[in-house]
């Protein structure tokens, strides 16, 4: 019996040097129990559960948890229950499957309910083929990349919730000593947040108005600096490491140290609305001047960023769908002598699937959505179109920030589905109808082109078969679209998504009120085409000064409050590094650092849900009097600022241990 490991080889998250192979956790040369019937019914499982919860949440609270860490830790702990412990390949399984909840979720809930809102018609078939075709589409379209971004960038990416769930997943596989510290940093950073989300205790987002002096500049000048003091975020952001924290902050502090303040100095006296605003800028805060301008210029430029990003991986892209075609032409049957741990499902069956789905959301669109074939046909364009290139825009994303700019995304594609239906004279109701199912299939593509890079680096890491996680996702996201397709339709019988009096507490469904309100200007005034162009040239200026124009744009898009916890994180992480003159220890201390914001992403995730769901509670007054509101004083914001000042410190003298 082969000696159990005690965690990852020691170049997993570095470059790999030119004649340096990187071995995963299981070799290619071992063959451990992976698809099981255990494996399979567990996952699918999850992707029931969790479609049910991240929905009913997301509709409540505007949050979609991601649901790889939380998943990865119940599979772990379902695998002692069995006489035969679950191996970890089994695990990544049952992940893998279960983790398509949340990103058809994400798909769906962004944008379908906004039928309801509008009060367009709508039907369990448009949800669930709209959640089905877009998560296959997204799974395709990865594929022929996956190589690229899981393999070919070893070390160069830094994949931070890959990174997250992939120790939660090797901890579980005996290693004693990583496991204590993986815990010891969940329970101090799941204590952390939750005592921050249910009771109140602290501030959860601090910002510069704290200070007098700070807060009359953030009234009269609109200038403010915001964060989220919550350990998980902070986690993500030593993962992510310095370089790119720096340059997502770097946007960040484009959008509101200079964007806001210019909007305001040259409107702020304007008392008339100017579009795509709905109130005057004069009677804006700063957090509006960017959610209705600056965030605009956002999304301007991940558009241009992912064209950029395009552009570079044509190269790939044509070499990997070439390689179907010449397979298709022969009549190959992939049999290419390729070790267990780099196997794909063959790329001509990839082509024939991308074909024959293709050609089912050309029929879904003209049977059920349109009356012309010709605009049947010009919906599948811009479906097939978008899907296909932005697929490595939020696989990207996702492998620099962990964060998906799905919304972002799917607005530029409902602006151009708008314009293009109007154009072949599709308007009114059905033009409404049409747009959002098509932003719906878009959203959900894109939502697990960037989940699903997660499950294949995870895979990497750990040594799972990729051919077996891109069968068996197709499973999981068939389960997840079933179970939201009558989710939705249950959510909108018993709560509503319109306050009325047989909804008095209708669910907020934020993103999807967010996109209803978009096709409604749409249809009327027109896009801030101006402010997208103006996010297209400054992407195009980054690109030239070889700075990562999504990793810039991204931070241009995020609220500031979540991209400084990030550089924050990145700091530790970078003087982690610098603890020490000798290299192998300053290796070792900053490996045991990732362990740690493993731990503090884990149990922030973990409790992050668990205080969703007392929110929950407290707002129907099934617990009334658990948030105590110290938060919202100045003395709950100042403890929050000492808090965590600690918890970073915390990072840095607990990964000191490693060595001295």
């Amino acid at each position: 019996m082969a000696e159990k490991k005690v965690g990852l080889p020691a170049n997993a998250y570095t470059p790999l040097k030119p004649d340096e192979k990187y071995i995963p956790f299981i070799p290619a040369e071992q063959y451990p129990p992976e698809v099981t019937v255990r494996s399979v019914l567990w996952g699918v499982t999850m992707a029931l559960i969790f479609t049910a919860a991240t929905a009913y949440l997301g509709l409540k609270i505007g949050q979609v948890f991601e649901a790889a860490i939380p998943i990865a830790i119940l599979a772990v702990g379902i695998g002692t229950m069995y006489k035969r412990k679950s191996s970890i390949l089994e695990n990544v399984i049952i992940q893998s499957i279960g983790a398509a909840s949340g990103v058809v979720v994400a798909g769906a809930i962004f944008t379908l309910p906004a039928l309801y809102i509008m009060k367009l018609p709508v039907n369990f078939i448009h949800i669930f083929l709209a959640s089905l075709f877009g998560g296959f589409l997204g799974i395709l379209f990865l594929i022929p990349m996956r190589k690229y971004f899981v393999a070919e960038q070893h070390g160069l990416l830094p994949f931070p919730e890959a990174t997250a769930t992939t120790e939660v997943l090797v901890t579980g596989e005996g290693a004693s000593g990583q496991a204590k510290i993986l815990v010891y940093a969940a329970v101090v950073a799941g204590l952390y947040d939750f005592a921050v989300a249910t009771f109140g205790f602290w501030k959860e987002v601090v910002s510069t108005r704290v200070v007098p002096l700070f807060a009359t500049l953030a009234d009269k000048d609109k200038l403010v600096v915001k964060m989220n003091a919550g350990a998980a975020v902070m986690g993500l952001g030593y993962i992510i490491g310095l370089r790119y924290a720096l340059i997502i902050a770097a946007g960040s502090f484009v959008s509101y140290l200079v964007l806001i303040p210019v909007v305001w100095f040259f409107g702020g006296h304007i008392t008339a609305v100017i579009s795509p605003g709905t109130i005057p800028i004069a009677q804006m805060s700063a957090e509006q001047i960017f959610a209705s301008y600056v965030r605009h210029i956002g999304i301007g430029g991940i558009a241009a960023a992912g064209i950029i990003g395009i552009i570079k991986y044509s190269k790939i892209i044509i070499s990997a769908f070439s390689l179907g075609f010449k397979e298709l032409a022969i009549g190959a049957k992939a049999k290419i002598a390729a070790e267990r741990t780099s196997r794909d499902i063959p790329m001509s069956v990839v082509i024939a699937l991308i074909a024959l789905t293709t050609i089912l959301i050309l029929f879904f669109f003209r049977m059920m959505v349109v009356n012309t074939w010709t605009i049947a046909i010009a919906a599948l364009l811009v479906v097939f179109i978008i899907s296909f290139l932005f697929s490595t825009v939020a696989a990207q994303a996702i492998a620099i920030v962990g964060v998906n700019p799905v919304s972002g995304m799917t607005l530029m594609t409902l602006i151009l589905a708008s314009v293009i239906l109007v154009a072949l004279g599709l308007k009114g109701t059905e033009g409404m109808v049409s747009a959002l199912i098509i932003g719906g299939v878009v959203c959900t593509s894109l939502s697990m082109s960037g989940g699903f890079i997660t499950d294949l680096k995870i895979g990497y890491w750990t040594g799972t078969t990729p051919a077996s996680q891109e069968k068996w996702k197709f499973l999981g996201t068939l389960f997840s679209a079933v179970a939201i397709g009558g989710i939705i339709l249950l959510l909108d019988k018993v709560y509503g998504f319109v306050p009325g009096p047989n909804h008095p507490q209708a669910l907020a469904a934020p993103q999807a009120n967010a996109m209803a309100a978009v096709i409604t200007a749409i249809m009327g005034q027109g896009a801030p085409w101006l402010l997208y162009a103006a996010g297209i040239f400054m992407a195009i200026i980054m690109e030239f000064l070889g700075v990562p124009p999504l990793a810039f744009a991204l931070g241009m898009y995020l609220p500031i409050e979540l991209n400084t916890p990030v550089l924050a994180g990145g700091l530790v992480a970078y003087f982690v590094g610098k603890s020490s003159k000798n290299a192998e220890v300053s290796k070792a201390r900053k490996d045991r650092g990732i362990l740690i914001a493993s731990g503090f992403v884990a149990g922030g995730a973990i409790m992050g849900v668990v205080s969703a769901f007392l929110s929950l509670g407290i707002s129907a007054n099934v617990i009334p009097h658990l948030n105590t509101h110290f938060g919202d004083t100045i003395g709950g914001e100042w403890l929050s600022i000492i808090l965590f000042t600690l918890l970073c410190y915390y990072i840095y003298w607990y990964a000191k241990r490693a060595a001295k």
